[in-house]
């Protein structure tokens, strides 16, 4: 029971670190940049390490449990989706910021003030749903090798979870934080945005290119 503690002890902390991930902290900032208040922070930074959880937990479950197999070209397709949702954060980031870059994608997104409470939590919680899926094969593989029993094993996977969670939470917070005094005036608040959208799109166009091109996935399916 020691031994089984301590290896759940250290699920959680995994799951801590497994939330700063850059790809993780990237899309959170590109959603917090818009509207960077404590609450928000951490609406956000919950609802994100919910829907990661969630996937996790689901997939994981199946692979530990019921012997489910990722192939590895899907698990490359996941990860390639997630460089693709970045692209999108980043994109509507910049579309807020100049409208005439798409103006009919401008008119379609109304600003994080005028958009309804529902709207505005149904990006983080998506978007962790899109990060659980890419990453829950690897949490399974490793859970395989340090795990036997299946309720310990679910166990390990709920308690990564809830590290995952709160490790985002408090890095949303930490994201909102230094901007809560400034952000108010819009010599601040286009800036970040941009800023963040900018990141946001180059990083994803990295992914992207790493996993379809370097990595070969895109001309895989071309085939």
């Amino acid at each position: 029971m020691t031994e089984l503690a301590s290896v759940l002890a250290l699920g959680f902390l995994l799951g801590v670190r497994h939330a700063t991930d850059s790809d993780h902290v990237v899309a959170v900032t590109t959603i917090l940049s818009r509207e960077p208040t404590l609450r928000r922070a951490m609406q956000v930074g919950a609802l994100w390490g919910l829907g990661h959880g969630v996937t996790v937990f689901l997939v994981g479950s199946a692979i530990v449990l019921g012997g489910l197999v990722v192939p590895p070209r899907l698990a490359l397709g996941l990860e390639l989706a997630v460089g693709a949702m970045l692209v999108l954060l980043g994109g509507l980031n910049l579309v807020a910021v100049w409208p005439g870059l798409a103006p009919e994608l401008a008119a379609r997104a109304p600003h994080p003030h005028q958009a309804s409470e529902p709207r505005l939590l149904l990006r983080p919680l998506g978007v962790g749903l899109v990060h659980g899926l890419a990453g829950s094969s690897a949490v399974a593989l490793l859970v395989l090798t340090t795990i036997r029993e299946p309720f310990w094993a679910a166990a390990y996977l709920v308690v990564f979870g809830i590290g995952t969670l709160l490790g985002m939470v408090a890095i949303s917070l930490g994201i909102a934080l230094p901007f809560r005094s400034r952000i108010a005036s819009p010599r601040w608040s286009r800036p970040l945005t941009a800023a963040s959208g900018a990141l946001s799109l180059g990083f994803g166009a990295f992914l992207v290119y790493q996993i379809g091109f370097v990595e070969g996935l895109l001309r895989r399916v071309a085939r």
